[in-house]
């Protein structure tokens, strides 16, 4: 089948594991923007395919960014449905919590665990994309976390994957430019599903940081739009934490 025509104005934009949390209210900000958009999870089907049928024009692709045909297949799907690729929001990701002097527990086969989804899915996707990106002037975002800047996260093995994505982004935008932008954000304690029960990680976070709260997804989704539409920025991990690495 032909790739359909791309709609003048109007950007593509793909971001993973987008069923909730901070990958749906970034997916919904783009759609809001006139945007076309492409949900993308693992697992959540079902929400995957009922937030794309709120949005006219949509796509919901089940695909797992750890496997390289699969990354192969969903910028496929893409391409072939809308004829191009502006964004990439590469937001999928997974954790272990490990306290940190628990060494025994992060054992190399969580490692493993994380860094596939996490290290080399953002690879993997990112390189499949490529193409379609450059030939749009496109734009890469990876979603990122303060954990990779500071000694903290839920567990070592997570905080190095955030760290490697973080010298990832710029290795990237320092090889893909002038065609390919690409920069990251790096979220201090947000409010998702995945946080629902961090009780003790919220009251600190409120207590420490300058802005007094702990973030939403919508904080997020702003600084990662305004990214993808920024024309002079690329190779910068930018934290959205409240100011939270001011203070620790």
């Amino acid at each position: 089948m032909a790739s359909a025509a791309k709609v003048d104005n109007v950007r593509v934009v793909l971001v993973t594991g987008s069923t909730s949390g901070i990958g749906a209210a970034t997916a919904l900000r783009f759609a809001a923007l006139g945007d076309t958009v492409v949900f993308n999870s693992v697992r959540s089907v079902e929400a995957g395919r009922q937030l794309a049928a709120q949005i006219p024009g949509s796509l919901y692709v089940q695909a797992d960014i750890s496997i390289a045909e699969d990354c192969t297949r969903l910028v496929a799907q893409v391409h072939e449905r809308f004829g191009a690729l502006d964004v990439l929001v590469n937001n999928a990701g997974v954790t272990k919590m490990i306290p940190h002097y628990d060494l025994a527990a992060a054992s190399v086969d969580v490692w493993r665990e994380i860094f596939e989804v996490n290290v080399f899915g953002t690879w993997n996707l990112s390189v499949a994309a490529i193409d379609a990106l450059r030939a749009t002037k496109g734009s890469i975002v990876n979603v990122s976390s303060i954990a990779g800047v500071r000694p903290t996260g839920s567990s070592i093995p997570y905080a190095a994957s955030k760290a490697a994505i973080n010298h990832m982004t710029a290795l990237l935008a320092k090889v893909l430019g002038p065609e390919v932008r690409v920069n990251a954000v790096a979220p201090g304690m947000v409010d998702t599903p995945w946080t629902a029960n961090w009780d003790t990680v919220r009251a600190r976070v409120t207590a420490l940081a300058p802005l007094k709260r702990t973030g939403t997804p919508s904080d997020v989704a702003d600084v990662i739009v305004a990214l993808a539409s920024t024309p002079y920025v690329t190779g910068q991990v930018i934290c959205v934490d409240g100011g939270l690495t001011l203070a620790t």
